[in-house]
């Protein structure tokens, strides 16, 4: 499963450009702030004097929030700014690494793990089999893995050129929120895919939401609100790693 070690996760470029302007606006823009995060930390289990893995933890956002609901946290992230941005916010409290998903979690033993957080990175990977299955032998039996995603419906209706949906295909967007114009490559894949990998991986999924805008957001963007209350944005789910064999 080790990769080349010059090759680089597919959106490496894009988040090397965009982590200074991430860094500062994540935790006030309407669509990360008021929209995924929410809908996602709403399938959190209680935290306290558990221990868990941010995997693709950015500037470490949901880290600080994991630390203070107790929390004892190994965050990690594939892009060198953005660790530098969570290592900046989080201090000496949290494991942060550098580290790619596509390789092996060797430096984390089986089942010394509570929870996986794993919020909006898994739309970056291919084949989801090797992440998940790594992410199952690190948590402890029964262990849960939270994570988010864009949703399958939406990104594929948003293309300028949607091909098949029953296919994972690599797409591209150009971001043009975050300040100059960033083009965004991604995975995207259907539903059925999501909950087939889990299903195979060898988890249950215990709950499925699609997130929804809070009152914040309509403060903050009314216009915005208005297009992402009545169409789906994010995919949030929260899965039970079942008993291993």
């Amino acid at each position: 499963m080790l990769r080349h070690k010059d090759k680089k996760f597919i959106a490496y470029d894009a988040y090397e450009k965009l982590a200074d302007a991430y860094a500062e606006q994540v935790d006030t823009k309407p669509h990360n702030a008021y929209l995924e995060r929410p809908a996602t930390l709403s399938l959190m289990p209680d935290v306290q004097g558990k221990r868990v893995l941010d995997a693709g933890c950015g500037s470490g956002s949901k880290s600080d929030w994991l630390v203070k609901h107790g929390a004892d946290v190994v965050a990690v992230d594939a892009s060198p700014k953005m660790i530098e941005h969570a290592r900046k916010r989080l201090g000496s409290v949290v494991d942060v690494r550098l580290h790619d998903l596509h390789d092996p979690l060797i430096f984390m033993e089986d089942g010394s793990i509570d929870l996986v957080l794993a919020s909006l990175v898994m739309d970056y990977i291919e084949d989801w089999a090797p992440v998940l299955g790594e992410f199952r032998r690190v948590l402890k039996p029964k262990g849960t893995l939270v994570f988010s995603v864009g949703h399958p419906f939406t990104d594929y209706f948003l293309r300028n050129d949607p091909k098949d949906y029953f296919k994972v295909e690599k797409v591209e967007m150009t971001w043009t929120t975050w300040g100059e114009p960033i083009i965004m490559p991604s995975y995207r894949r259907p539903l059925e895919a999501v909950t087939n990998a889990l299903h195979e991986a060898g988890f249950t999924i215990e709950r499925l939401i699609e997130a929804k805008p809070t009152e914040d957001y309509k403060r903050a963007d009314p216009e915005g609100y208005g297009r992402v209350s009545k169409r789906p944005s994010f995919l949030c789910i929260r899965a039970i790693s079942l008993k291993k064999r």
